[in-house]
């Protein structure tokens, strides 16, 4: 009986939680692009700088195997069991590594890569934690080129 309490609570958080952010413009379309990337897991995608305010709606929340394409139209997550997120090139503000986000704390300091953007007036932070440890460095460099391009 409490366990179903528990998981009720939860449930009734979540769905408050979706119902405060529903004025979050929907995403942008994801491409046609099937290139896949670096293979992980995505984390979640939070408030930028508060990475315990998860973002319920559009499915940003959800946790799932991933994999992680860096184009110049801009980053596309390819989701197991959750729809894809396609970032824009032009959205991006930001990336770097770090320790945790929402629903995933790592031992090592940088084991998740965090982009930074932009959307509907908010900014917005998304964890990605690549399979393989050597890919963080390069992916983290990738992105931050295509940044760099789209700022100059």
């Amino acid at each position: 009986m409490v366990i179903a309490a528990a998981y009720y609570g939860m449930f009734r958080g979540w769905r408050n939680r979706q119902a405060r952010q529903s004025a979050l413009a929907p995403l942008p379309e994801v491409p046609a692009d099937t290139t896949r990337g670096v293979e992980g897991v995505y984390v979640a995608t939070t408030s930028a700088g508060d990475w315990m305010d998860r973002i319920a709606v559009h499915e940003l929340g959800v946790r799932s195997t991933a994999d992680l394409a860096v184009s110049e139209a801009g980053l596309i997550f390819h989701r197991q069991g959750a729809a894809d997120v396609f970032i824009p090139a032009d959205h991006l503000t930001g990336v770097r590594t770090d320790r945790g986000i929402a629903g995933k704390v790592t031992a090592e300091k940088s084991g998740l890569v965090v982009v930074t953007w932009s959307h509907d007036g908010r900014e917005l932070d998304t964890g990605f934690r690549p399979r393989r440890k050597a890919d963080t460095e390069p992916l983290t460099a990738s992105i931050a080129t295509l940044i760099g391009a789209e700022q100059s």
